[in-house]
């Protein structure tokens, strides 16, 4: 209500640190709330709009657990590859995919995943989302001139094993974060692309020489986030006609035995997961979210056309005839499994990715 919005923005302002008089500038700023059973960091984003103020509030739980790869939605095969290349000592592993997607999250299960104790592990983040035992975490702050590349430029002169930038925007950033993976670092960063093809265009896009993307990349993985349907009161079925030739037509590049790796036996019909409601989920037939993986590894053949200058097409075209699984193909192999619903995949991939 109108009447108490005034002392609302003020409160949450007092609480962020932030100036209560300045009305005309956006402003962001972070508090803890916490009670007996968890401690709540409240990151605050506040926007100058016509009428007054808008505040974004995101919630992040100090206590959640870090989620492992599997608990995030990554199947075996896809689990395995991430794992051989956090082992490596250099190269790049990017996480690609659009605001809100889960690409920190996925980050920070990558960093658990590494031997903290014996690797020096450093990470210059915007803001730092979550506090990991044994890493060195930094927080870029812009309007003094601490941005990315400075960081970055001075955290190298500290001999880290692992670097973790948390997003590469310009020039600078992606030169520094190349040159790092060629020269004894393994670097973690994060790009907004729509597939995880479209990091390479990117990259040269950001001024990145053509051969020096096939050296410095080891793997990059594309994702979305989708609804997870409800345990509780989801309805397996027998797919329409329709459905199962999509679903069919769309996963026939899948190995047989990558959709095995699945759980999945598509001797029989194909059953989709429907949702229902019911009062655990609020009546909307999903609880909670899982990710959609696309998961491109480097190999000799892509390095050797990316030498010639490919097309997106051609690149895919080499990489699942190399047993890449798309995005799409994994949602839709979700989708039989009955962890999520058709509608959920198709509004979250766009045909051809």
């Amino acid at each position: 209500p109108k009447q108490i919005a005034t002392g609302l923005v003020a409160r949450i302002k007092v609480l962020s640190n932030l100036k209560l008089d300045e009305h005309r500038l956006p402003q962001d700023g972070r508090f803890k709330i916490s009670n007996d059973s968890d401690k709540i960091s409240i990151r605050v984003s506040i926007l100058p709009v016509f009428y007054g103020e808008k505040i974004v509030m995101r919630l992040l739980s100090e206590q959640a657990k870090a989620l492992t790869l599997e608990e995030l939605g990554f199947r075996p095969k896809m689990a395995q590859a991430i794992k051989d290349n956090l082992k490596k000592p250099l190269g790049m592993i990017l996480v690609t995919g659009p605001t809100g997607s889960g690409k920190t999250t996925t980050l920070y299960a990558l960093l658990q995943k590494v031997d903290r104790e014996k690797m020096n592990v450093m990470t210059m983040e915007d803001p730092v989302e979550y506090v990991v035992d044994g890493i060195n975490q930094s927080q870029v702050k812009s309007e003094i001139g601490y941005t990315f590349a400075a960081g970055l430029r001075s955290m190298l002169r500290h001999d880290p094993d692992i670097i973790m930038v948390g997003e590469i925007r310009d020039h600078e950033t992606a030169d520094l974060a190349v040159h790092s993976a060629l020269t004894g670092h393994l670097v973690l960063s994060t790009l907004h692309t729509n597939d995880s093809i479209g990091a390479i265009p990117r990259l040269i896009n950001l001024g990145i020489p053509n051969f020096l993307v096939s050296p410095s990349l080891n793997i990059i993985i594309a994702q979305r986030l989708v609804r997870k349907l409800c345990p509780l009161c989801k309805q397996m079925e027998k797919a329409p006609v329709g459905v199962s030739e999509m679903i069919q037509k769309e996963i026939a590049t899948v190995r047989k035995e990558d959709i095995a790796k699945y759980g999945i036996n598509l001797d029989g019909e194909i059953l989709t997961g429907k949702p229902v409601g019911c009062k655990e989920c609020n009546n909307t037939g999903y609880s909670g979210r899982i990710g959609i993986y696309e998961v491109f590894s480097m190999s000799d053949d892509i390095a050797q056309i990316l030498a010639g200058n490919p097309s997106e097409d051609k690149i895919r075209e080499v990489a699942q005839a190399q047993g890449m699984i798309s995005m799409r193909q994994d949602g839709f192999l979700k989708v039989i499994l009955g962890v999520t619903s058709l509608e959920e995949v198709i509004s979250q991939t766009k045909e051809g990715e």
